[in-house]
């Protein structure tokens, strides 16, 4: 089965083609064809299914672009809220959908500038209902998704949810996603949803079992000297590092070239032209490392890239998988590295039990022991090289005026120092100080619940998503089909 046979319309399946995919996944081949008959839908699916096409890809074909808000898209956290929209914008562009995203800690008189103009919101609970309690903004969409239901209602939404769907109108087509389906998530459907076609896609294995995953713990200031001293150690072929943000992938590119690094970055602000003159270099070994952002690398099929790392933990288990899976392409190994802070440990675990897969907690090696490394890498070169005539040459030149000991001594030094290795010696945490960062963690974990019991707990959490823990992070949206009024090209913090 091909995305040709789902008969989209057609600006929708000139999308998926320009996204580089053919054959839909399991939850794609059941889900899209019931939406596309009209059905409500309640859907079990692991991340990394590709949940965002199987509803997206439909939902925008059916859409008329008239102007109005016709889908609307619920999703726990804002990370999520940004990366579905980032999705959603390059199937939708073609054919004039134009999506918003709204999320808590930016301003309200900006995301109600952007909802005027949008044709799919993509919001998360809070904000949302704020929104329609204050009469801000007045929607009617047809088509409705709740994503990561069960993720949502863990983190205290169910009141939040209940109240957003007492503003939305009656008649519409309501679809849901869950990966779990506890007994709250099978009442709120029974609530929401219509005569409801069930979806449930079992877990399989959704990571390459060639690809080896791994993770190394470090202080947040520590990243980029991390990011530098496993490349140095791993010496990859070709290498893909991944970063959240367009600003995150200019400065990594930035401080990689001053490393010495063949480097190049991608992202959403580059022109298609531009786009493929990097990819090609990329394939054709005039570059080694591309940093690029999640929807960026969407697509991007090079069968030798021998490594991958995650320069911050992806958002999600989903984003997990499709950046890992750049790997160990075409029957070939592979190794994944992720760099996590000692907050992060958690997630690391989250990711595995979603994903079903293990990762083995590694420790940053020493610059001496780098160095140790590439000298005995060095060593077998120089056994294996051939001599050439303008080196004999050069040699006898040389013996004019130093012997030959003295030659090779600085020969060696010349080739050792174009090969050293940089930074402090020691980077991250070692096994031990990881051991006490778990310990850390789980008693932090233990000490708020038992100190606010669980209901406080997950408004706090919701709080941080919504009110974007991060101050520095500046508000994002799509509007315009997915242009950003202030430079005439999409958000500059996006991929």
């Amino acid at each position: 089965m091909t995305f040709t046979d789902f008969n989209l319309k057609e600006s929708i399946q000139h999308a998926v083609a320009e996204a580089g995919f053919t054959e839909p996944s399991p939850v794609q081949q059941e889900a899209i064809p019931l939406v596309l008959d009209g059905h409500d839908m309640i859907a079990q699916a692991q991340t990394g299914t590709g949940k965002t096409a199987a509803f997206g890809l439909p939902i925008m074909s059916m859409m008329e672009a008239d102007g109005s808000v016709e889908g609307l898209v619920i999703v726990p956290t804002r990370e999520l809220a940004m990366q579905v929209s980032d999705e959603l914008y390059r199937f939708g562009r073609n054919a004039g959908l134009r999506t918003a995203t709204v999320y808590g800690g930016t301003s309200y008189s900006k995301q109600i500038d952007r909802i005027r103009q949008a044709s799919i919101i993509i919001a998360t609970p809070g904000r949302l209902q704020d929104l329609l309690k204050s009469n801000m903004i007045k929607i009617s969409p047809k088509f409705v998704v709740l994503d990561e239901a069960d993720e949502m209602l863990d983190m205290g939404f169910l009141d939040e949810i209940k109240n957003i769907f007492t503003f939305l109108p009656k008649e519409r087509q309501t679809l849901m996603f869950s990966a779990t389906m506890p007994k709250a998530i099978r009442k709120l459907a029974e609530e929401i949803l219509e005569n409801p076609k069930t979806v449930s896609i079992t877990k399989s294995e959704t990571t390459n079992t060639k690809i080896t995953q791994q993770y190394y713990v470090v202080q947040e200031h520590e990243r980029d000297d991390a990011l530098v001293r496993l490349i140095d150690f791993k010496n990859p072929n070709k290498c893909i590092i991944f970063c959240r943000m367009k600003k995150e992938v200019d400065r990594l590119v930035a401080h990689l070239t001053a490393q010495g690094f063949k480097v190049s970055g991608l992202h959403g602000d580059m022109e298609q032209k531009q786009r493929e003159v990097t990819i090609r270099a990329f394939k054709q070994g005039g570059i080694d490392i591309f940093v690029a952002t999640d929807v960026a690398a969407r697509g991007l099929d090079v069968n030798d890239v021998t490594h991958v790392f995650n320069y911050h933990i992806p958002f999600d288990s989903e984003s997990y998988v499709h950046r890992i899976g750049r790997t160990g392409r075409g029957g070939k190994s592979g190794e994944a590295i992720t760099l996590v802070s000692p907050n992060e440990l958690r997630t690391i675990k989250r990711i595995e039990k979603d994903v079903g897969t293990q990762m083995s907690t590694e420790v940053i090696p020493t610059r001496v022991e780098v160095q140790n490394a590439k000298a005995n890498e060095l060593i077998a070169k120089i056994a294996e090289t051939e001599v050439t005539e303008a080196a004999i040459n050069l040699v006898k030149t040389l013996q004019h005026d130093l012997d030959i000991v003295t030659i090779a001594h600085l020969l060696a030094s010349m080739i050792q120092g174009e090969n050293a290795v940089k930074g402090k010696d020691k980077i991250g945490l070692d096994h031990a100080e990881i051991a006490k960062a778990f310990e850390r963690s789980r008693d932090e974990k233990s000490s708020k619940n038992r100190g606010r019991g669980r209901a406080p707990r997950r408004r706090n959490d919701r709080d941080r998503n919504e009110r974007g823990g991060d101050r520095r992070s500046k508000t994002r949206h799509h509007s315009g089909g997915g242009r950003d009024s202030r430079n005439g090209g999409r958000g500059s913090n996006r991929g």
